[in-house]
């Protein structure tokens, strides 16, 4: 059996007093699709943030393909290379085109020659159906738009991992569909993907697995259908209620 995708074992993590993760174990196997879910304040994004190094963690281990998070230097900045992130807010810089927003970490953190940045660049935002806006300001772009240009940008480092942390949450409603629809297309083409989401129909249609954490630990994991229609736990069926009215 292979090396996981990501492996977290008994990660916790405190801020002061308030113990935000609690003893997190996970597996995530390579082209694995993980949807976590929660109410706000359960860890989620705390979680996935300590998975490329965006957070340190008090005790326990964390792996991404065999390599270890804690470490610190070099190893850290080479394995963020390989682990994409779209935030919540889109976080491109406005004064660079969306061709220069995607081309930028190639150049300057794979050393990819300008020529080829710029092809990778066109593929993916062309693959996340944006390519026509490329020489636009992220400024004239609806907030759909952005967080598309985001997707592509994290997707041209070629990441192994690819993580969202709430992705659809800044946008108006009617945007919605079309970042889901993005998503849902990369899903299909096997990339190991860890998303906080509170989209639940999103969740069932491209899930592997639904993690549901709450007040810092992870409560259940299971398939969607498992999950959404016989979850084991109280805390878990009253989420779930919720979210699905």
């Amino acid at each position: 059996m292979g090396v996981a995708a990501v492996q977290l074992t008994r990660l916790n993590k405190y801020y002061d007093q308030f113990h935000v993760l609690r003893n997190i174990s996970l597996q995530v196997d390579p082209g694995e699709r993980v949807i976590v879910c929660g109410p706000s304040g359960s860890g989620k994004s705390t979680m996935i943030r300590c998975v490329n190094g965006l957070e340190s963690f008090d005790d326990g281990a964390l792996q991404v393909y065999g390599t270890d998070v804690g470490s610190p230097g070099k190893t850290l900045a080479r394995l963020r290379d390989d682990i994409g992130m779209v935030f919540q807010n889109f976080n491109l810089f406005p004064h660079l085109t969306v061709l220069e927003n995607c081309m930028l970490a190639p150049v300057h953190s794979k050393k990819v020659p300008k020529r080829d940045a710029r092809e990778l660049a066109e593929y993916y935002l062309n693959r996340v159906h944006i390519g026509n806006q490329s020489a636009k300001y992220p400024g004239q772009l609806s907030g759909g738009q952005q967080q598309r240009v985001a997707i592509a940008r994290a997707l041209c480092m070629k990441p192994q991992v690819m993580l969202f942390d709430e992705p659809t949450s800044a946008l108006d409603p009617e945007m919605v569909k079309e970042v889901l629809d993005t998503m849902v297309e990369l899903a299909s083409d096997g990339m190991t993907m860890i998303c906080v989401t509170h989209e639940m129909n999103f969740a069932k249609q491209v899930a592997d697995r639904v993690v549901f954490m709450d007040q810092g630990e992870i409560v259940e994991v299971g398939t969607p259908d498992a999950i959404f229609h016989t979850p084991q736990h109280e805390r878990t069926r009253q989420f779930i209620s919720q979210m699905l009215g």
